[in-house]
């Protein structure tokens, strides 16, 4: 890897200007550890275009000079896939300058707006012109449209509409030459070859830079409701899940699932929040229920699905949100799941999903199984049990140090834990990337054929391996099966 001298840095100084380019170490020092605090990196510099032609004319100096760069939106990810290495010889190319977001179009249901827009800023903007952007998460405060494609982000609300993947119609990025290729047009149909667009949607900034996107927009909510019930199993959960499915249809926007444990420890983590329910369950759903029509009575239809519910001793006690407030009282208890985990101590984060079906029976499986395998410690599956997607957890033991235990016993964890996602036929890495924290992984566990296909893209498209290298793609390339 080649470390950017002088002149270099000189020249990309010429072309961002002094607000474009940062290399006062204690500027840039904050974007150099993951979300997490995993992974922290070195940088030889923090450039931050302003546009796309900017990003283009950097890329095509890095090109020239063999110069790798780091693509970095909301530095939200939780694979380290937006850290840079130790080498310190790597740029970070930040993108929050691209923020743009055009003037929506209403008839269309459309938006183009730069990569560095903040999700809960698009989401604003979409409200205000009587619409809204359908998918969400826990770090809307921070997460960017970049980094949301890069990572093909998926959220609380996939179970309706789909992952980030399934709300881009248009995309523009910057290649390793410093090429820019803008698809921003939307077209219901198109033959003229490969979507190109669906190679840089997850591919983690390995072969382009995403530097706008044109996005669906869906009709604003004019009902919602919110339904917090408590559960004795997680196969009560899955049971409750097809009656909701069967009775709500469409209108059924996310179904969640959260463990006592992981009640208690936000309870515990933010001491204003309340618990919805008087008792304690062993397992809580969180079901959001929505509809274009401001006369839908979801009120009733959730009070008659859950006396259904009740009967078939599917579940033990449930409140519905009494207000909007209330409503992002319980969606609040969700989100802050992950920080309140983080905040116990050293653990392994699991992002896995397995068929929705299966994911039931896969987690009353694989939490005693890992508890088992390595004493002292405790699992926790939470999540969207509505997609097949959940966050697997696994805390140390009792007096583990973090960053100690992590490396030694905790990859032990995540290897088992891979293997036996692997073994129900499901995937490592749902919404959240590979980054750097999965790469090795997937190397072990990947289809041959499959990581053959994906170097030979990545050879093509960045031929000197500039951009975001060591993420995403395993550092030892399997050879393909006979």
């Amino acid at each position: 890897m080649i470390q950017p001298d002088p002149p270099f840095l000189n020249a990309v100084k010429d072309l961002l200007g002094p607000r474009g380019l940062l290399t006062d170490p204690d500027l840039v020092e904050p974007w150099l550890t993951d979300w997490r605090g995993r992974y922290t990196g070195k940088a030889a510099a923090l450039a931050a275009p302003a546009n796309a032609a900017e990003v283009a004319a950097l890329m095509k100096l890095c090109n020239a000079h063999g110069v790798a760069v780091v693509p970095q939106g909301g530095n939200s990810g939780m694979s380290g896939g937006a850290t840079p290495d130790a080498s310190g010889a790597q740029v970070l190319l930040s993108l929050r300058r691209l923020a743009t977001i055009d003037a929506i179009d209403v008839a269309a249901r459309e938006v183009n707006c730069g990569a560095g827009v903040i999700l809960e800023h698009l989401h604003q903007a979409a409200e205000a012109a009587g619409l809204r952007f359908p998918l969400t998460l826990g770090g809307k405060g921070s997460a960017t449209v970049g980094g949301l494609i890069a990572t093909n982000a998926g959220g609380t609300q996939v179970l309706r509409h789909g992952t980030m993947r399934a709300q881009v119609v248009g995309l523009e990025a910057v290649l390793a030459d410093g090429s820019l290729w803008s698809a921003l047009t939307p077209l219901k149909k198109d033959n003229r070859g490969f979507d190109l667009k669906q190679l840089f949607i997850g591919s983690e900034g390995t072969l382009g830079i995403v530097t706008a996107a044109r996005l669906k927009l869906v009709p604003a909510i004019g009902a919602r409701q919110v339904i917090w019930a408590g559960l004795s199993s997680i196969s009560a959960a899955r049971s409750l899940l097809e009656l909701c499915e069967a009775r709500f249809g469409r209108a059924l926007e996310g179904f969640e699932v959260v463990p006592r444990e992981c009640l208690a420890a936000v309870l515990d983590h933010q001491p204003q929040a309340r618990a919805p329910l008087a008792g304690s369950h062993a397992w809580n759903a969180l079901i959001e229920l929505v509809s274009e029509d401001p006369a839908a009575d979801l009120a009733d239809q959730a009070t008659a699905m859950l006396a259904a519910a009740m009967e078939r001793a599917l579940v033990e006690d449930a409140t519905l949100a009494a207000s909007e407030a209330q409503a992002e009282a319980f969606w609040v208890l969700r989100d802050a799941i992950s920080a309140a985990l983080r905040g116990k101590g050293a653990a392994m984060q699991h992002d896995i999903a397995v068929p929705v079906a299966q994911m039931a029976a896969f987690i009353a499986m694989a939490v005693p199984a890992a508890e088992a395998a390595f004493p002292g410690t405790r699992a926790f599956a939470f999540g969207h049990l509505g997609d097949g997607n959940v966050h697997f957890h696994v805390t140390a033991p009792p007096g583990a140090v973090r960053g100690e235990w992590e490396v030694g016993e905790g990859k032990a964890v995540s290897r088992m834990v891979h293997d036996l996602v692997s073994q129900w036929h499901g995937t490592i890495s749902a919404e959240h990337g590979i980054g750097q924290m999965k790469r090795d992984e997937l190397g072990r566990l990947g289809d041959p054929v499959a990581l053959d296909l994906m170097a030979r893209v990545k050879a093509a498209l960045d031929p000197q391996g500039l951009l975001n290298p060591g993420k995403l793609l395993p550092l030892a390339r399997k050879e393909p099966s006979d």
